[in-house]
């Protein structure tokens, strides 16, 4: 018997308040509401396996949106002390223990979740959801795709699943900005890693997103009185903290605003110059 998993199963006794359905080593239940017409002893009946309010296991032909072992988007029906109660179209709600929440939840949202067997042999969901999220993406290098952000690291960056399904990674060094739990972003594949895993950078190419970052820093530094008081030397974390961009961005916009005449470094900071001719 695979609990949370979809299986065929036989009729292998029948009873007045059901079935009781076999794999050739042990039964289970079927509830009579949910037995096909007609069915006799011997026939096959496709189910999923969960545990009933009692901990019993129990069979339904009712398709749950989440089988073991794979993700989705659930709506959370209530909270309580224990953690948080799932809609996954069965009659016993799904928990996503307190424990198993990268965030604090509410009644209403929708929330990524895997599905898992805990310690006690149960069926229970978490928003850890790395280890099941898929490595077969149909995507290639600057596919535009769309990743909710499931958890944030500053040792790697941003992990996020595409399509609620793929595995994908935002590298500390393409993560401009800040991001929440939850949040959707538009973003560009930039790598297939060789175990199918994809990153991702949610800026432009670099080409493409140097006037954007150029023009973001000149408004930093006019907010300064027009003098930045550190240069592009400056540490990752300031340049990161003032401007949500990686070193080698802000370098490279820096360069293009002195290029264009908007810009110098003296000192050690930067000066915007101002047009005499307006």
């Amino acid at each position: 018997m695979k609990l949370g998993e979809r299986q065929t199963l036989t009729i292998d006794r029948i009873k007045e308040f059901g079935v009781y359905l076999s794999d050739g080593e042990e039964s289970v239940l079927l509830p009579k509401k949910e037995v096909p017409s007609g069915a006799a002893r011997g026939d096959e009946v496709e189910v999923f396996l969960y545990r009933d309010s009692s901990d019993r296991m129990i069979a339904t032909t009712a398709q749950p949106l989440i089988t073991l072992h794979q993700t989705a988007l659930l709506r959370v029906k209530e909270t309580s002390r224990i953690g948080a109660f799932l809609d996954w179209g069965l009659p016993k709600d799904l928990l996503l223990p307190f424990h198993e929440q990268t965030r604090k939840v509410k009644a209403d949202e929708t929330v990524l979740v895997g599905l898992y067997i805990d310690k006690s042999g149960r069926l229970a969901a978490t928003m850890n959801v790395y280890p099941y999220l898929r490595c077969d993406s149909p995507y290639q290098k600057d596919s535009r795709v769309q990743a909710r952000i499931y958890e944030t690291s500053e040792n790697f960056g941003i992990f996020a699943a595409v399509d609620d399904r793929y595995s994908a990674l935002i590298p500390k060094q393409e993560a401009a900005g800040t991001f929440r739990i939850g949040e959707i972003v538009d973003a560009r594949v930039t790598s297939v890693r060789p175990d199918g895993r994809l990153n991702l950078s949610v800026r432009e190419k670099a080409y493409l997103q140097i006037d954007k970052d150029a023009h973001e820093i000149l408004k930093v530094i006019s907010e300064y009185e027009g003098v930045l008081p550190f240069d592009d030397k400056a540490s990752p974390e300031i340049i990161r903290r003032e401007f949500g961009l990686s070193k080698n961005a802000f370098k490279r916009a820096v360069g293009h605003l002195m290029k264009e005449g908007k810009a110098e470094i003296r000192d050690r900071r930067i000066y915007l110059i101002q047009d005499e001719s307006l």
